[in-house]
């Protein structure tokens, strides 16, 4: 009787085994017999591992989908794919995400059906750097519909935190952007106006439409645009909506506090002490161009963001505008903050320190505004002005004036005057013929008239082709070529190298251009570049034109014609295929007036936070012009003549001048500019015996050089001594 039982039961398993083969692969035919029966395969702990794996794996991948295929089907039924790769991302987007790093740590059955697998996660971030979220658990659940382990998820499978409606928020810190001042501390640039920033909560705007409405008029913007930047951030997060001037808040704030809800806090914006006084210097601020916003957003700075549009403010901008910092927390839709993942503190900006002496740059800005008052010549005629100071023993530039200036106020985001009045400023520089946004100290070219005499006079010499006494009889007129007649008709007799740039000899540098030409036409043009002209001078700070020094190679490939001593004639007198910036003449002076090296131009002196060490960003660097002693020593005693010798061509100008008592020593220029009136040029370096400066001065299509420049240098040279009142 047993056996046959034994029997049935062998039949009857053999019937359910039969059974279990005619319905797969569909786990829910299988048939189980509790007391004889095991949990399926797939029902196994390694493979709740391997899918809680492959979840966390796709999720360091970034690839959503295949998280969301991971889930139970009644999470699938719950939120739809795209609110669920939107969470994730949106979360990524505001942690600055770049990786998570998993760390498995184990896995348990917390029941048949039912499994928890323990982790490590560590992030890394753009903006906050790495923190790690220890001891995490994710659940596991056999799902019934898809037969296999999925993960039973909710949002707190991002943070804990998260799981009831909770949403990470990085609560940025940006710093002030520093000031810029001058030598002495003076400020040029700081935080000091004000402006408004629009803050609301979408869920609490009584009548959306109206409040886009009356936003979009306060913020000048595009409705669709204000709508847009709303309903991208979750209904009930405080959104920052712009910013708006003060006049605009006035006009405004009951409007968006009825319609919006809004509130408002203040935030400082850019302001320049004094604008138009150092506008081409310190430059101004604005909004990132939509090509530049991703590296700016990368680097942790919102859209609204000011950069430095010009100037000092464009060169120095990473300096001026320090590192955000900032928290990320997890908050409820209430607002409160249920958790703090991490926080780093943000890097101040350094204020910069100018070389500028702003009390020198007043006085000169006043010196060229009265000289264009003064009827001397046609300021209908003459567009614009530069002077230039700077100190021959270490580069540092102590005045720039490039005239008209302009307000660099009216171009910052937030301007003091409104926007509208800055609107028709901006209009009127624009439309300006002076071109008063020209910054024409680094980036004018100019014609260099007679002070390229200088330049000649090494040439020749330090090449040999003249002997530092060579004579030459300056009787007025000049005819080699064709008839070229120098500006003092009788002639100047006879004259050497010294003697013939005091008297500002036009026929002996005809004739220096000459035999220049007849030795090698290369000489005159690679002594030029050799002082400084047709390159770049090295100023770090400002843009600059390298100008042009003409050569036979170059006037061959540009217009097909071949050099002759005619081009070298006219480049030794500066006209021709000569054009300089007003910066590279004063940086050949100081050449002349420290013994024969280059300076390299600077504006910024040191940087630094207000209370600590100062930190120099500049060594004093020169490049030597390679003159000889002699040739310097010539050249400074025909310069020096200028001012005190009865032939000299500027003694006119300084013989009442207290500043006979230093000695300067200078060159005038007079550089055609036909159709036009000529350029003023005057370039001259003080005191005479351990000099400090030089100095360039050079006025626009305003005739002499004696006449008009030559007394602008004397009275900025004045203000420098402390000889008149700044």
């Amino acid at each position: 009787m047993m056996r046959m039982f034994r029997v049935k039961v062998g039949l009857v398993m053999g019937v359910v085994v039969m059974l279990m083969t005619g319905c797969a692969p569909t786990p829910r035919a299988e048939v189980i017999i509790p007391t004889l029966a095991v949990l399926p395969s797939a029902y196994h702990l390694e493979d709740a591992e391997r899918v809680a794996r492959d979840f966390l794996d796709a999720w360091q991948a970034a690839d959503y989908s295949a998280m969301y295929a991971l889930t139970s089907y009644t999470n699938r039924e719950a939120i739809p794919y795209e609110e669920f790769a939107a969470l994730y991302q949106r979360t990524a987007d505001e942690m600055t995400l770049e990786r998570v790093t998993i760390t498995p740590i184990t896995i348990v059955r917390d029941q048949d059906t039912l499994a928890t697998f323990s982790y490590d996660a560590h992030f890394t971030t753009r903006l906050l750097g790495e923190f790690a979220d220890p001891a995490r658990d994710l659940h596991l659940v056999v799902d019934d519909t898809d037969g296999a382990w999925r993960v039973a998820w909710s949002a707190g499978d991002i943070f804990a935190a998260m799981r009831d409606g909770a949403r990470v928020r990085f609560d940025p810190v940006v710093p002030n952007r520093a000031n810029i001042y001058d030598r002495d501390g003076r400020v040029l640039a700081d935080q000091n106006a004000r402006v408004i920033t629009i803050n609301l909560v979408p869920q609490n705007v009584p009548n959306m439409q109206a409040c886009v409405n009356e936003l979009a008029l306060a913020l000048d913007d595009d409705p669709a645009e204000v709508a847009e930047r709303i309903d991208s951030r979750p209904a009930n997060w405080i959104i920052d909506v712009g910013i708006i001037e003060a006049q605009t808040y006035i006009d405004h704030n009951e409007a968006l506090t009825n319609l919006c809800d809004a509130e408002f806090t203040d935030r400082p914006a850019r302001r320049y002490e004094n604008g138009p006084l150092t506008a081409h210097i310190v430059g101004y601020v604005g909004y990132p161009t939509v090509e530049e916003l991703p590296a700016v957003e990368a680097d942790g700075f919102a859209a609204d963001t000011i950069l430095g549009r010009a100037g000092i403010e464009a060169t120095w901008d990473e300096t001026l505008r320090g590192q955000p910092g900032g928290r990320l927390v997890i908050v409820e839709p209430s607002g409160e903050i249920v958790r703090e993942l991490t926080r780093v503190s943000a890097r101040p900006g350094q204020s910069v320190w100018l070389t500028i002496d702003s009390d020198l740059q007043a006085a000169t800005q006043r010196i060229i505004a009265d000289s264009y008052a003064s009827g001397l010549f046609s300021s209908d005629e003459s567009r614009g002005a530069v002077v230039v100071v700077i100190d021959v023993n270490t580069g540092e530039i102590l005045a720039m004036v490039s005239y008209p200036s302009f307000d660099n106020n009216a171009y910052t985001v937030f301007p003091e005057m409104g926007r509208d009045e800055a609107n028709r400023m901006i209009e009127r520089y624009q439309n300006d013929p002076r071109n008063p946004e020209l910054n024409r100290a680094t980036q004018g070219v100019y014609a260099l008239g007679s002070v390229m005499k200088t330049v000649s006079a090494a040439a020749v010499a330090d090449s040999n082709v003249y002997a530092l006494d060579e004579r030459y009889t300056c009787s007025g007129i000049w005819s080699r070529d064709i008839p070229r007649y120098d500006w003092f008709a009788p002639g100047h007799g006879t004259l050497t190298l010294a003697s013939a740039l005091t008297n500002s000899c036009n026929p002996y540098f005809y004739e220096v251009g000459y035999q220049l030409s007849q030795v090698d036409p290369w000489i005159l043009p690679t002594y030029a570049r050799q002082l400084g002209f047709g390159g770049l001078t090295g100023l770090p700070d400002l843009p600059e034109s390298p100008g042009l020094i003409g050569d036979p190679d170059w006037l061959q490939s540009t217009y097909g014609l071949p050099w002759t001593y005619s081009e070298e004639v006219n480049m030794a007198i500066g006209q021709g295929y000569v054009q300089v910036t007003p910066l590279q003449v004063a940086r050949w002076f100081a050449a002349i007036a420290n013994g024969g090296s280059l300076p390299r131009p600077v504006l910024v002196s040191q940087v630094g936070l207000l209370g600590d060490p100062m930190r120099a960003v500049y060594e004093p660097e020169f490049v030597p012009t390679q003159l000889r002693t002699d040739v310097l020593d010539t050249i400074r005693d025909g310069l020096c003549a200028v001012t005190t010798a009865s032939y000299g061509t500027a003694r006119f100008v300084f013989e009442n001048s207290p500043l006979q008592t230093y000695g300067v020593c200078g060159k005038t220029g007079t550089a055609q500019d036909a159709p036009r009136n000529s350029h003023a040029w005057f370039a001259a370096y003080a005191p005479r015996e351990n000099p400090e400066i030089a100095i360039v001065a050079m006025v626009e299509n305003a005739g002499q050089g004696s006449e008009v420049a030559a007394p602008i240098a004397r009275d900025v040279l004045e203000a420098y001594f402390g000889l008149t009142t700044p």
